[in-house]
């Protein structure tokens, strides 16, 4: 996983800025997908599925998420109220024309909701009394030819309270949650040959 500079997102012309312009960039990833391809990102998005969620990360990934929940749980920072569709609209509420009956990808067991799912693009969202955020996946060519899997965390912190949140969980994203991503995709990425119907 390589971080990259903000222009690796805003200069490529995904479909998300139509309608995302409002959000900040917090984070801008790459990850290695040897001998990757032009139309394999529904092969990543399969084998990225494959390798599984949540249940599967290493421990001290699971028990940080299950602190943050007990910890939403507490101060309720998660309630129904303060989620898509509640305190603010669904991405899915502004996309255009032709993209309003796009696949949008299974929910799977994260909390980020499905947006949608293009051939070299997709994306997730979530919200709650933070923030309002969304991960954004591309397929982008890299100069020697290849492709690669990028990620980008787009963010609109609900206030100064959610701008604090949002500084005070940067190094567990760094040290732990990005790391496990990291193993996990590129693992699949790696081990995707044996999945069926994918090729």
């Amino acid at each position: 996983m390589t971080r990259l500079d903000k222009a690796a997102y805003t200069d490529r012309p995904w479909r998300i800025h139509e309608f995302a312009g409002d959000f900040e960039v917090e984070d801008t990833w790459a990850f290695r997908t040897p001998g990757a391809g032009p139309g394999d990102f529904p092969v990543m998005l399969a084998a990225m599925r494959e390798a599984g969620g949540l249940a599967k990360q290493p421990r001290p990934v699971r028990f940080l998420f299950w602190a943050r929940w007990r910890l939403g749980a507490l101060f309720g920072w998660d309630k129904t109220s303060d989620g898509v569709g509640a305190r603010v609209a669904s991405l899915r509420d502004r996309l255009p024309e032709d993209l309003r009956d796009a696949p949008r990808g299974p929910d799977g067991d994260l909390p980020l909701k499905p947006v949608y799912e293009l051939g070299t693009e997709a994306a997730r969202e979530l919200a709650n009394k933070t923030a309002h955020a969304v991960m954004h996946l591309g397929w982008a060519q890299r100069s020697d030819g290849e492709h690669e899997l990028r990620m980008t965390v787009l963010v609109k912190p609900n206030g100064t309270f959610g701008r604090i949140y949002m500084a005070a969980i940067a190094p567990f994203r760094y040290l732990l949650v990005y790391p496990a991503l990291t193993r996990r995709w590129e693992g699949a990425w790696r081990e995707r040959d044996h999945l069926e119907g994918t090729r």
